[in-house]
């Protein structure tokens, strides 16, 4: 029974994923409908794969917004056909995504970056401030995967440094790059989802949210110098120990640069492609980037002349990692549901009402002073930053804001950084504790609050000068 399940999980998913992308360019009323069916089947098919416990989240959205529907005018089955169509381009998106892994995995590209950069991280800070700007680079390529495959790299590096003081510095580098890299990177689902919903401007979005995080980076950098004071050792001393023991067994200078340099062309034929694609037809941005990734992804085993290597990568996926992301395909689909429920009654002018209604008892408060505490809350509840960025900005799309919308994404983004930072029951930080052993709370809250409020405070100085400005 749990074969034809996996089986149906699997053949749903591909399905819905490949019709997805035949009804954005033919757009017919019958393919709908079954495309709308097979985001049922995904979510009947991923539920029957899992216990109640591990499925609740996704079951939890799914009751509330069916119970939404049967209260608010309209058909209820009218209302699931919108909703399993709702999150379709974020289902094509988190489907398509994880190939380039594939060809992040198939050199050791982090090993030669590294070796090659050995001189720039000969001191703490420096090396602190590389892993945050590897971490974010990799973050376009891996997402939250670049956490457990950074940390894995720095051991091999690091390998007797296990004590609490370098898993502070280990730990709060990889998790502050990535929770920055959710303001600009162009790959990062809630990123994009943030502003395609706001409908604000791309090249804005990622020049101010690229901008801050560098503060952000700065900052961090910084409060890893007060850490190592607190913590009372030399870790520069014990990090170039380590670096001159790894450099006697690397790779020869000229296939260190060879890697580099074809690092660096996939980085720029990628992102490239897309930013060209999007700024020369103003196509779809949920459109254009995973169709940019399946064909970039195709070409590059092609010109490596690696079919073989391809077709083993497509069946692993298809057989193990496709699965696994079902639960976050389910929530995705379930609050597709939700927001279309919620879309069909007045809760976004009651959002509306309440917010004049604070700013009345609060003349200095405005909402995006605000903004970034829902989407905390809701990390603290366990939602990862893609369900809550869907959530709240499926809702605020709605909502008629007297800000510039790239604001808005700026104040929701921010929200998503404190939440990864400091949540202990999101994907992040999840990932995270299981590669350093350490729990959540220390990972999360201990090792990060104070640089959380600092952010948070730093955000809210640019966003309201911008407003009055």
């Amino acid at each position: 029974m749990q074969s034809v399940i996996k089986w149906g999980l699997r053949i749903s998913i591909i399905s819905y994923t490949l019709l997805h992308f035949v009804t954005t360019f033919l757009e017919v009323e019958p393919l709908l409908s079954i495309l709308a069916v097979l985001g049922f089947l995904i979510l009947l098919f991923a539920g029957l794969s899992k216990t109640l416990r591990q499925f609740k989240l996704p079951l939890f959205l799914f009751a509330a917004g069916l119970i939404i529907l049967f209260f608010a005018e309209g058909s209820v089955w009218k209302g699931l056909y919108g909703g399993f169509l709702q999150m379709r381009s974020i289902v094509g998106l988190l489907v398509i995504v994880p190939m380039i892994s594939w060809v992040l995995r198939e050199e050791p590209y982090i090993e030669d970056i590294m070796g090659m950069a050995h001189r720039f991280l000969n001191t703490s800070r420096k090396f602190y401030l590389g892993m945050m700007s590897l971490t974010q680079i990799f973050s376009y390529f891996l997402l939250f995967g670049a956490i457990p495959m950074m940390y894995q790299f720095i051991n091999q590096i690091l390998k007797k440094k296990r004590n609490e003081a370098w898993e502070n510095f280990k730990g709060t580098a990889l998790l502050r790059a990535f929770a920055l890299s959710t303001m600009w990177v162009i790959s990062i689902p809630s990123f994009i989802f943030a502003v395609e919903t706001m409908n604000a401007s791309l090249w804005i979005c990622i020049l101010q949210g690229f901008l801050i995080a560098i503060c952000g980076i700065m900052i961090a950098v910084l409060f890893s110098y007060f850490q190592e004071k607190h913590y009372g050792v030399n870790l520069t001393y014990e990090l170039q120990q380590e670096i001159d023991e790894v450099l006697r067994h690397a790779d020869p200078l000229e296939e260190r640069k060879r890697k580099v340099i074809e690092f660096v062309v996939l980085f720029l034929s990628l992102f490239g492609s897309i930013f060209i694609i999007h700024g020369l037809f103003s196509a779809d941005l949920m459109i254009v980037i995973p169709l940019t990734i399946l064909v970039w992804t195709c070409l590059y085993y092609a010109v490596k002349n690696k079919p073989r290597k391809f077709a083993k990568e497509a069946k692993i996926y298809f057989q193990t990692s496709l699965a696994n992301q079902s639960y976050q395909l389910s929530i995705m689909l379930a609050a597709g549901v939700l927001i279309f429920a919620l879309n069909q009654t007045n809760f976004a002018t009651k959002v509306v009402d309440g917010v004049y209604a604070l700013q009345e008892l609060l003349p200095f408060i405005n909402f995006l002073y605000l903004l970034p505490f829902i989407v905390i809350l809701l990390g603290f509840l366990g939602m990862g930053p893609l369900t809550v960025m869907v959530l709240v900005a499926g809702i605020l799309e709605n909502i008629a804001l007297p800000y510039p919308p790239e604001l808005i994404v700026l104040a929701v983004t921010s929200g998503s950084v404190i939440s990864i930072l400091i949540s202990p029951l999101i994907m992040p930080v999840i990932m995270l504790s299981a590669s350093n052993g350490l729990n959540g709370f220390k990972n999360g809250i201990r090792f990060n609050i104070k640089y959380a409020i600092v952010f948070y405070i730093m955000v809210q100085i640019y966003v309201q000068t911008m407003i009055h400005l």
